[in-house]
């Protein structure tokens, strides 16, 4: 490794701290551009696969993740309209033995907060709030960041981890408004105390229905259970933290069995998102300024992997800085071509499992009897590339 660089990283999300981490970890000194005017979290829960926990296993995280996550002991999925199970796949050993690691959920919220930890306890991490970026220039030694209030951070590279609707991303890319899906998801999430034990299941358990379904599992050590009900919805608003419409998502879930409709009644305040991405790109560089993330690849939540590709893209943007020998726009190159075929499978993949989900007559027939016979699997076996993840060690030698 070469010099330390001042590196700035707008967005203090989950993958905007993965990044600062990681980088801080190698002697880079970091400051962190927060718009809100704290760090912290919004939505329920987030699941993770094994290639995720091969992340947190790489970055000496595994213990204080552990500490706050929840690992259940299978993941199915059930038909809405008849209760009949569909697939369950068993986790626990199941994924050890296939993977090396394990599958386990948590609260966004408690995830966000074990890397905020690990940021402060950094000396070269600097966080910043009430700092929203407003534009940026670069030359061929420095970018320039200007802040809304009219200060100016500079830095020798920038990384736009700003989210779904990336102030950075517009710079670079220039693709527009995120591509909207016409789905919409619910959240909410209980104490275990107010989960009748009828209602109650450790398994991650999704009930697929026609272009709706309920997925829940517990969270923060069976301390909580969390709800996401999704439903293609006309409605779009910009953010994650809207106030949903009770009478609607009755009327989308009439059709259910009626411990679904009893679950959901337990309910009664629901935080809703419409759900977006981006067709995939080749290339989300620009000489010193790269995209994290959402901001990069944001994907539908189909497959449970927006956090985990972000956090594999910062230990990826890690390994092409240590590659170049700190040559940003080289790194930066690098990055994106070791990542741009990965994320946009993912990206694909999750709009095909929405289709998969919400399907209806034929194809809901189809999909029922080929997972209950075994011949094609929802679980781990069509999914196996994802899941092996990545060989941080491998990428660039």
């Amino acid at each position: 490794m070469t010099q330390p660089l001042p590196i700035l990283v707008a967005g203090g999300g989950i993958g905007g701290l993965a990044a600062a981490l990681v980088l801080a970890q190698d002697g880079h000194a970091v400051t962190v551009l927060e718009q809100s005017s704290a760090f912290g979290e919004i939505g329920a829960g987030i699941q993770l696969g094994p290639n995720i926990f091969r992340m947190f296993d790489y970055l000496g995280m595994t213990e204080s993740i552990s500490r706050v996550a929840y690992f259940p002991p299978g993941l199915g999925m059930n038909d809405v309209r008849t209760g009949e199970k569909v697939v369950r796949v068993p986790l626990g050993e199941v994924a050890r033995a296939a993977y090396g690691f394990p599958y386990g959920v948590i609260y966004r919220a408690d995830l966000h907060q074990v890397f905020l930890d690990a940021c402060k306890a950094q000396p070269n991490v600097n966080l910043r709030t009430g700092a929203k970026v407003e534009s940026f220039t670069q030359d061929a030694n420095a970018v320039r960041v200007r802040l809304a209030g009219g200060d100016t951070v500079e830095g020798a590279a920038l990384i736009g981890a700003d989210g779904l609707w990336s102030r950075i991303r517009e710079a670079v890319v220039g693709d527009g408004k995120p591509r909207v899906s016409g789905h919409v998801a619910y959240r909410a999430v209980l104490r275990r105390e107010d989960v009748p034990a009828h209602l109650w299941s450790d398994d991650v358990l999704l009930w697929g229905g026609e272009k709706t379904h309920l997925v829940h599992y517990p969270l923060r050590r069976g301390e909580l259970f969390n709800l996401v009900a999704v439903f293609h919805s006309d409605k779009y608003d910009e953010g994650w933290n809207t106030f949903g419409d009770t009478a609607e998502l009755t009327a989308r879930f009439a059709d259910a069995v009626p411990q679904v409709k009893e679950l959901l009644g337990k309910i009664e305040t629901w935080k809703m998102w419409v759900l977006c991405d981006r067709e995939p790109v080749k290339n989300w560089s620009d000489g010193r300024v790269t995209l994290l993330g959402d901001a990069a690849h944001p994907m539908l939540q189909y497959l449970a992997q927006g956090a985990g590709q972000a956090i594999e893209d910062a230990v990826v943007l890690r390994e092409a800085l240590r590659f170049t020998r700190g040559d940003v726009a080289q790194a930066f190159r690098q990055y994106q071509q070791a990542r741009y075929l990965r994320t946009g499978r993912v990206q694909l993949t999750a709009r095909f499992y929405g289709d998969i989900y919400h399907a209806s007559g034929v194809q809901r027939e189809l999909r029922n009897r080929m997972f209950q016979g075994g011949t094609e699997s929802a679980g781990f076996a069509g999914l196996k590339w994802m899941y092996e993840g990545i060989d941080p060690g491998k990428l660039f030698n």
